[in-house]
């Protein structure tokens, strides 16, 4: 087992919960994480752009989260993006805390020039070690609009000129940030995200079902934001090829924030066979909801064309279920170890379908649909960390 290093003091750049997005649900269970036995404390980015122009602007503000930071890690909450009064007492917060290292959280160009500002005081003043993690390496709906592609790569070279060593989550976006940011992959360490167990709740199967509604006796999962790069119409379009006879006994829920750039999917849904057996709620989702979803699904559907990994599965796997999702490299990564995984070509209709069927008819034998969780813990994501931190 790697020695850990402890006894740091080290500070989390990353979003706060106003603008709440699996990025901030990550910076808390990391900051967590490395707190037991270093000194951490956050800079909390807080309005990251103007609201009207987030998709999730519904949200903007709400405090019903069920994740927090431990009492002992200082925060500052926060920098907002149009105003140099709190960036000027962030930078008097790093002064204070004097960190050894800073670990920069890297997932939209909207917060660039925040980041671009903490890493010139860094550089001018604490001289702390920059690490940056990257979660994107351009956001899906940002890589889509030229203007805004091109911003992100720029502002994206210029923060990296500061950086000492980047954190990813897998092998191949270690490859596509080397590639399109010409990084020494020396300098690029791969450590995979943290399964999302600070979600589970032992809640009673039939229970959730009751709760949310759920009537049919086979329940299957698409959760996570509705975005276009998803593939949630592949799903539905499986669906709609199931049997009668069975997909009368199914209930497919799909749920999740709606941000828009997917505007094929709700008349693919209106006119499906199987109408009344679909759940649709393009809504935000509470954190209180979460283990009602997953604790009802029998299986987990993440039909993805692209993605540099997924928080939703880290969830599914912390509950043990099973998950179909497309045959990325990225994604044969984040489920390494964990056999309740299939596998499927991107879009492919057919192999989704049969791969529900498959997995229904275990079911219908009473096979065990539960597998024990697989990926990092978030005690070992600290372990990782603190082993480069030792090693810089």
């Amino acid at each position: 087992m790697q020695e850990r290093h402890r006894g740091k003091k080290i500070c989390i750049v990353g979003p706060s919960k106003r603008f709440f997005s699996g990025l901030s649900a990550y910076t808390i269970c990391l900051a967590n994480a490395l707190s037991s036995g270093n000194e951490v404390s956050v800079v909390l980015l807080r309005n990251l752009l103007p609201k009207f122009l987030y998709p999730g602007r519904e949200h903007v503000g709400r405090e019903d989260y069920s994740l927090y930071f431990t009492s002992a890690i200082k925060a500052y909450d926060g920098m907002d993006w149009n105003s140099p009064l709190t960036w000027l007492r962030a930078y008097r917060f790093l002064q204070r805390k004097k960190p050894e290292v800073i670990i920069m959280q890297w997932w939209t160009s909207s917060v660039a020039h925040l980041q671009l500002l903490l890493a010139l005081a860094n550089s001018m003043k604490t001289r702390a070690t920059l690490i940056l993690e990257i979660h994107e390496i351009v956001d899906p709906l940002e890589e889509s609009i030229l203007p805004i592609k091109l911003y992100s790569r720029i502002m994206g070279k210029l923060l990296m000129k500061s950086v000492d060593v980047f954190v990813v989550h897998s092998h191949i976006t270690k490859k596509q940030a080397t590639e399109i940011y010409h990084l020494n992959k020396d300098r690029v360490a791969v450590i995979p995200h943290g399964r999302y167990d600070t979600y589970y709740r032992d809640y009673d199967k039939q229970a959730a079902r009751d709760e949310l509604g759920i009537k049919e006796e086979f329940t299957i999962l698409f959760f996570g934001m509705i975005r276009r790069y998803k593939g949630i119409p592949y799903l539905v379009e499986a669906f709609n090829k199931l049997p009668h006879d069975i997909a009368r006994h199914c209930r497919l829920v799909i749920v999740g924030e709606d941000w828009g750039d997917e505007t094929s999917l709700g008349g693919l849904i209106n006119l499906s066979p199987y109408r009344e057996h679909i759940t649709y709620k393009p809504q935000f989702v509470p954190d209180d909801f979460i283990p009602k979803y997953f604790s009802a699904a029998d299986v987990s559907v993440l039909p993805y064309t692209t993605t540099s990994g997924s928080g939703v599965a880290n969830i599914a796997m912390a509950y043990g279920r099973s998950i179909i999702t497309s045959d990325l490299k990225v994604m044969r990564e984040c489920l390494v170890g964990y056999k309740g995984a299939a596998f499927v070509p991107v879009g492919d209709v057919t192999a989704i379908r049969e791969n529900l069927l498959e997995i229904y008819g275990w079911y219908k034998t009473g096979k065990s649909l539960v597998y024990d969780p697989a990926g990092n813990t978030w005690d070992e994501v600290a372990r990782q960390y603190e082993g480069i931190i030792g090693r810089l």
